[in-house]
């Protein structure tokens, strides 16, 4: 008997205990799944990144504002290929649990920057052109039924106008949708001039200024020229990579990152102490057989190879991979709800975290077979059959 059919034997001993092993496998990789596209999703709302693309902040703290004039001095630091700014808004629309993701941003140099964000010329020049316009999401328009040309009472939690309101009305003149399914449409974007002219405090400055560099090969030095520069001035800077601004963006939420690996680490390390107890119980079981087989002459090594392969062999029985694929159909049911998609846009399995599952998954088996093939292996003959 070929050692495949033997493995496919000691798996069927069992059907009841090997269909729990199955479903508690299955509900693993599906909490992974929705898990991981969680992540992703929030990475993705925290805005696009690129490699050549820079962010310059105040050194305190990303709150804290920078001069306006800064823009100009940046654009001619050497290395720094373009440059355009943005400045939170804080904005709601109608009332305040209408939360919306809104940047106020210099339209003309932010949608030339931004290139992952696609919407017809005609309605990128009415945004750069009209101060009161607004460039809104898909999700974000669908969600609340917005059309091309509606004006919209548009409010701030942050910034009061100069009439004592924090009612800004707005005009949509853009709509825009992703490159590709990984980018957020779950964003507002106003004129910064708007935002500019008619607020009460802080005119002049920006939140922060983007940058992309003529080779990201000279990144870190372009970052070092620009916070050289403003060393010691009364707004220092302090120049991420998109990336890792991205990521302190995320961290002002909680570190999402650390709760997610505790949570799929407790359920691996769950499904992993079920699985090797099954397996240790299931070779305790067959004490007696394998002292036969050992007898006719199986090796011990072709012995441990035979559970290994079971342990193995159960992933596929298992199916994790349709945990992924129904973690795959429920992200993207909740992704497609447009009051969801604005801040998990992009929320999907990527052939990223496919392929961390079947890393996964192989290694759950070796490791929950290796206890169970190594008790296999030292099993003596004399003494099993004395149990018999």
């Amino acid at each position: 008997m070929s050692d495949f059919r033997l493995i496919l034997s000691g798996l069927g001993r069992k059907p009841l205990r090997t269909g729990l092993l199955i479903f508690a496998i299955f509900i693993a990789f599906l909490i992974y799944g929705v898990l991981a596209a969680f992540q992703s999703s929030l990475e993705n709302a925290a805005g696009p990144s690129s490699g050549n693309r820079l962010v310059v902040a105040n050194r305190i703290n990303f709150t804290q504002p920078l001069p306006l004039a800064y823009v100009n001095r940046i654009q001619n630091v050497e290395g720094v290929a373009d440059v355009s700014y943005s400045n939170w808004f804080g904005g709601y629309y109608q009332a305040p649990r209408n939360f919306l993701l809104t940047f106020a941003v210099d339209p003309e140099s932010y949608t030339r920057i931004y290139s992952e964000y696609v919407m017809p010329e005609d309605q990128r020049q009415a945004f750069i052109t009209n101060r009161d316009s607004i460039m809104v999401g898909r999700s974000v328009a669908e969600q609340y039924g917005w059309q091309l040309g509606q004006q919209i009472p548009l409010s701030s939690n942050i910034w009061r106008r100069r009439d004592g309101t924090s009612v800004w009305p707005v005009v949509i003149r853009a709509i825009y949708d992703g490159k590709d399914a990984n980018t957020s449409t779950g964003s507002v974007f106003v004129h910064f001039e708007y935002l500019d002219e008619g607020r009460t405090f802080s005119n002049d400055t920006v939140g922060i200024v983007q940058i992309v560099t003529a080779d990201p090969a000279q990144n870190d030095a372009v970052a070092a020229r620009l916070d050289a520069q403003f060393a010691n001035s009364r707004a220092e800077t302090e120049t991420l990579s998109e990336q890792a601004f991205n990521a302190a963006f995320i961290d002002q939420r909680g570190n999402i990152g650390l709760i997610i690996l505790g949570v799929t680490g407790a359920a691996f390390v769950t499904i992993l102490l079920i699985v090797g107890n099954a397996m240790a119980g299931a070779i305790r079981e067959r004490t007696g057989e394998i002292a036969v087989m050992k007898t006719l002459g199986f090796t011990s090594g072709r012995l441990g190879r035979i559970v290994v392969g079971e342990t193995l062999l159960l992933a596929p029985i298992r199916r994790p991979l349709l945990g992924l694929a129904l973690a795959n159909l429920l992200t993207n049911a909740l992704s497609s709800i447009p009051a969801l998609n604005q801040f998990f846009g992009g929320m999907r399995i990527t052939s990223q975290i496919a392929l961390s599952a079947v890393g996964f998954m192989a290694a759950l088996g070796f490791i929950t077979g290796a206890v169970p093939a190594f008790n296999a292996m030292r099993v003596n003959v004399i003494t099993a059959f004395r149990r018999i």
